[in-house]
């Protein structure tokens, strides 16, 4: 047993910093693995929609209709989403992405996504799929965070507050 004598024993605030606070390494590899083979969601927000409608020379409705599906999110809400291909891979991948230099803010800012910097845990669960993580250059927390802050800052679109 250890016995401490006339000192101050100070105790180490709790550490109110993310795990990303000294930055996360990624670099691209343009692998695609995040574009195929699983299921997910590619959301969009009024701004995604402009985008694709320009880069597919396509009016929105046909671009719904062609390239989107409408899922329900958390709140019970309606959202849209990118469609699938029956072999899991985006609806818009075909050899590399059909709208890379328009692709949707979801896929830029990839994997820096607020469920991916949730915890060390999560970050290395998405870095068993993606060659990309804890490779390559630095990013910032300043720079993590305002992937996260822009992505906030572009309201999915919900199916009773859109205009279809």
């Amino acid at each position: 047993m250890i016995f401490l004598k006339n000192c101050d024993i100070n105790f180490l605030p709790m550490r109110n910093e993310p795990f990303y606070a000294d930055g996360l390494k990624f670099s691209c590899k343009r692998c695609s693995a995040c574009c195929r083979y699983d299921a997910g969601f590619v959301f969009l927000s009024e701004k995604d929609m402009n985008n694709l409608t320009s880069a597919l020379n396509m009016k929105r409705n046909e671009v719904i209709k062609t390239y989107c599906r409408w899922v329900g999110d958390w709140k019970g809400d309606d959202v849209l989403s990118l469609r699938e291909k029956s072999n899991k891979d985006c609806i818009l991948w075909d050899d590399g992405c059909k709208v890379y230099n328009m692709r949707p803010l979801q896929c830029i800012t990839f994997p820096f996504w607020e469920s991916v910097v949730s915890s060390k845990g999560a970050w290395e669960i998405a870095a068993a799929s993606c060659p990309g993580i804890n490779s390559g250059s630095l990013r910032s927390k300043q720079a993590i965070e305002e992937d996260i802050r822009l992505r906030s800052l572009e309201p999915i679109i919900c199916k009773t507050g859109s205009n279809l």
